[in-house]
């Protein structure tokens, strides 16, 4: 904290000097009123202090891995702010050497996006923006609500929706090429986090999703990505979200979203507001392990809306938007100058970056911004990616761990399916196998069946929140709809066939139902297919809403028209046709399960009426519920239930590819309206 405050003191010092009372105009009004005779003059960079560009030495050396920078400042009062004079804040004594990482110049020339609206592009969001960042340092894009700083951000790293049109060029080591998998990394403003891991969990399972290679060579990855992001005090804690502990605070999970970009070790880092949401106090400290990241020398580009006095001076080059105009572009101390001399120096005592919003906020005429010179070198390549099978495995045991401790979403879903099951059982215990207990055992069947499939609507928020998870990986390319079908398939089944056989067993046992070993195992494979359907039926309507109220509403709809056309209520064959038998008894999985089950019972037994006559389990029930007379029928609905499971995941896996990224484009697109209007 010394550090800090001596960074602070070097910047006071100079901002005093570049606000001298020499070039001042009186107090009064020198917040919004410009020097006298230039009302009608455009401000340019004639007007701004003369100095001459940075000449960059940069060395990669051989195997890309790390980089040698070495920066001629213009003048002493600039370089106190360069990245090469300002120290990186102290590390600990046993903490590991940082990895030096290879960064990358990045260019804009003449950059303008433009957002389509309902029947045609807008006004441009982004007017003919130019800038550069070097590596090692940290490039702030600065501006008022609504000035386009997160358009510009995006236009820069390549990730603008299709509906927006980018005009100018953006060069990457003086090569006109967009960043490819690996070479960089992006933060949202809001990142989805899984709160029932730890940090070195959560950030372990990313760098497996995202990086080939052996699960051992991961380790050391994580532990960099942790260090650089000075989370070691916060490695083994829970990042949060359960009702029984608080988690981490804001700052921290904030450097646990970017340390998650940080395992792929890129070359380019963007990030979006790092200090969204965040006090003064883990504002600065975020700001310093940036710093310290940026001295490793990764390239930083990140906007943001103010700063207090000491995360301003931690700043190497800043870009000033307004209304989606570049008002300046330089290193921070020359902004200073450049609005001093423009008519509106800073006090002493306030921050210059509450300064220049108050100032650009007035009609200031538009500045014309420079591009610089910008170096040379290697061409970005793509990073190996993680195979398809590496990362379904990833997928289903991160699920795994995450519903062994998400006792809200699972363990209560499962402590619910036995309350009801013992309910359901007792109520309908006793009933004996005479012929008047078959109506009775039908009820108890369709109960079981509806009112368990029912209840699985608890589980909704919890497929909720894997969804926005998928949503926010995809985004940055480490998952995929397949991936993620197949990880959360392959997770859910230890889970639902617990459910299905202690379901089952207590239900079983409860009512009477026929002994026999295979008897009981095709009930318990029958009530899991029919579980693992509805789990489907599920997801696909969580993906299609992504809103609790609305999925849980179309949720109990479906059921309950699904219960209506199953056939007690009324014989399948004497529903109303148009409707009720042809499609929804026919699409209603209540109807498979019930009938199978109802087979599996009654098919092979006899009832006696009177001492000589006696009738099939089919003749008994025949009257009411509809079956199969053949052996196979049972089986046959077994296929069905399969197969709807089946269709559904192949639906949900539609709804992910398409809907779901078209929402989350949705969302960044109204956030670019939301930062220009």
């Amino acid at each position: 904290m010394e550090e800090i405050q001596s960074q602070s003191d070097n910047y006071r010092s100079s901002s005093s000097s570049a606000s001298s009372p020499a070039s001042r105009v009186p107090s009064s009004n020198f917040f919004y009123l410009r020097k006298p005779g230039s009302l009608r003059q455009p401000i340019s960079f004639e007007d701004s202090p003369e100095w001459e560009d940075t000449d960059a030495d940069v060395r990669v050396e051989e195997g890309g891995d790390s980089i040698n920078a070495a920066t001629t400042p213009v003048s002493p009062s600039l370089s106190k702010l360069n990245s090469g004079s300002l120290p990186s804040p102290p590390m600990p004594e046993a903490a590991a050497v940082t990895r030096k990482t290879a960064g990358a110049s990045v260019v804009w020339k003449d950059l303008a996006v433009s957002i389509k609206g309902k029947r045609k592009y807008s006004d441009k969001v982004v007017k003919s923006s130019n800038g550069y960042a070097l590596p090692g340092t940290m490039t702030v894009i600065m501006g008022p609500a609504k000035s386009g700083k997160s358009t510009l951000l995006r236009a820069i790293a390549g990730r603008l929706h299709p509906s927006a049109k980018m005009y100018g060029e953006v060069f990457i080591n003086g090569a006109k090429t967009r960043l490819l998998y690996g070479s960089y990394g992006f933060v949202d403003r809001e990142t989805t986090l899984i709160g029932s891991l730890t940090v070195r969990e959560y950030l372990y399972y990313s760098a497996l999703l995202q990086l080939p290679g052996f699960f051992c060579q991961k380790k050391s990855v994580v532990e960099e990505a942790i260090q650089a992001m000075s989370l070691g005090d916060y490695a083994n804690k829970l990042i949060g979200g359960h009702c029984y502990m608080k988690g981490l605070a804001r700052g921290e999970r904030r450097r646990v979203s970017i340390a998650r970009e940080l395992v792929m070790r890129p070359r380019i880092l963007f990030i979006d507001e790092p200090l969204y949401h965040l006090d003064s106090v883990s504002a600065l400290l975020m700001m310093v392990t940036l710093k310290k990241l940026a001295s490793t020398g990764c390239t930083l580009i990140f906007t943001i809306y103010q700063s207090s006095t000491e995360v301003f001076g931690l700043f190497d080059r800043i870009c000033l938007l307004s209304n989606g105009n570049t008002l300046f572009f330089g290193e921070t101390l020359a902004c200073l100058q450049h609005f001093s001399n423009a008519g509106f120096p800073c006090p002493i005592m306030q921050s210059p970056s509450d300064h220049f919003l108050r100032a650009i906020n007035t009609d200031f005429d538009r500045i014309i911004a420079m591009c610089k010179n910008w170096q040379e070198g290697p061409l970005l390549k793509s990073k190996g990616k993680a195979s398809n099978a590496t990362r379904i495995a990833v997928l289903t045991w991160r699920s795994l761990l995450i519903m062994s401790r998400e006792w809200k979403y699972y363990w209560l879903r499962l402590i619910l399916y036995m309350i009801l099951t013992l309910c359901i059982g007792t109520v309908f215990s006793g009933l004996g196998h005479s012929l008047s207990s078959v109506v009775k055992r039908v009820a108890a069947i369709f109960v079981f069946v509806s009112f368990t499939s029912l209840l699985s609507i608890a589980g909704v928020p919890a497929l909720l929140k894997e969804v926005k998870i998928y949503a926010s990986e995809e985004s940055n390319q480490h998952s995929g709809a397949l991936v993620f079908l197949f990880g959360q398939l392959l997770s859910s089944i230890p889970f639902l066939f617990l459910i299905s056989i202690s379901s089952s067993l207590v239900f079983y046992f409860l009512i009477g139902l026929r002994d026999g070993f295979s008897l009981l195992m095709y009930f318990v494979l029958n009530f899991f297919m029919c579980l693992f359907v509805n789990e489907g039926l599920l997801l696909a309507v969580t993906s299609l809403w992504q809103n609790i109220f609305w999925s849980i509403l179309t949720l109990v709809t479906i059921h309950v028209v699904m219960m209506l056309s199953a056939g007690y209520l009324r014989i399948r064959n004497e529903l109303p046709r148009p409707m009720w038998k042809y499609p929804l008894s026919y699409i209603a999985f209540h109807t498979y399960s019930i009938q199978g089950l109802l087979e599996n019972e009654y098919l092979g037994t006899n009832f006696a009426v009177g001492q000589v006559r006696t009738i099939s389990g089919f003749q008994a029930l025949h009257s009411a519920y509809d079956i199969s007379q053949s052996s196979k029928s049972k089986w046959e609905n077994l296929l069905v239930l399969f197969l709807m499971a089946i269709g559904y995941r192949i639906l949900v896996f539609v709804l992910l590819h398409f809907h779901v990224r078209k929402n989350v484009s949705l969302h960044r697109i109204w956030q670019c309206r939301k930062s220009t209007t």
